[in-house]
């Protein structure tokens, strides 16, 4: 994929979450979210449906109106006090917000974001929600803005999938974990049989179907870098041959 072509869709998936952020604080996103047209390719397995009635009530209606995941990370991630999170592309805020509340007052949550209008709504679920405990920050995910070993805990809800360079986002997720630190995330994932350009038939890029790696190439992908202990799990189908997935791993330990 040529720099040009890397540019055109970044643009393409900035547009399109900028947009979506926009509905929402014009308040009509209500009669798109809650019907499942936040992704127009996929249809059902997005959005705030994947989040049980006691998550979703403990959050703001806008947060809840933003959610374009295709998961629910919290869920998987068995967060614990006092830790240390990370979520990669936080967009309105519903996963920050759920784990600041699991990891509590001793814990910190961080949302990365490259989308003004994202990042602005998440400030506001913040502070309508009392978090004291996040903080989001603009930027890449394949550029994270924060130290080595500075988290213990990734999450992401169907971001990695929208990424032009894979291969420097799990790299970078793999230097800002701390050793033991583990990683665990809601994506698209494709199964071996389709080729990326059977990805491509099924779906565009900005709505999460033709970027989407298949097991096999996830599963490489994390142990290049440095990965073990990698699981990846097809939750529900959300095309023919692509479903929504649950991947986990950790930071080995040094010995």
């Amino acid at each position: 994929m040529s720099t040009t072509d890397h540019d055109q869709l970044l643009g393409q998936v900035r547009d399109r979450y900028a947009a979506a952020a926009i509905s929402v604080n014009d308040r009509t996103a209500a009669s798109c979210c809650e019907n499942s047209c936040c992704d127009v390719d996929a249809g059902e397995g997005f959005g705030a449906a994947l989040y049980t009635l006691d998550d979703q009530a403990e959050l703001p209606d806008a947060a809840r109106l933003a959610s374009l995941g295709c998961g629910n990370p919290t869920a998987v991630a068995a967060l614990r006090d006092g830790e240390t999170v990370l979520d990669l592309g936080s967009g309105g805020g519903i996963d920050v917000l759920l784990s600041a509340r699991r990891v509590g007052p001793t814990g910190k949550v961080y949302g990365l974001d490259m989308t003004d209008e994202m990042l602005h709504l998440a400030r506001r679920n913040a502070d309508a929600a009392g978090a004291t405990n996040v903080e989001f920050l603009k930027g890449r995910i394949e550029a994270i803005p924060l130290p080595d070993a500075s988290v213990d805990v990734i999450i992401s809800n169907c971001v990695i999938n929208l990424s032009v360079d894979k291969p420097a986002v799990l790299a970078e997720m793999h230097r800002v974990l701390r050793p033991g630190g583990r990683i665990g995330i809601s994506d698209v994932v494709a199964e071996d049989r389709l080729s990326p350009a059977q990805r491509q038939e099924r779906g565009s890029y900005v709505g999460c179907i033709a970027g989407a790696l298949s097991r096999s190439e996830y599963r490489d992908g994390l142990a290049a870098v440095g990965f073990d202990d990698i699981a990846i799990e097809f939750t529900h189908q959300v095309a023919d041959g692509l479903h929504g997935a649950i991947v986990r791993t950790s930071k080995p330990r040094p010995r």
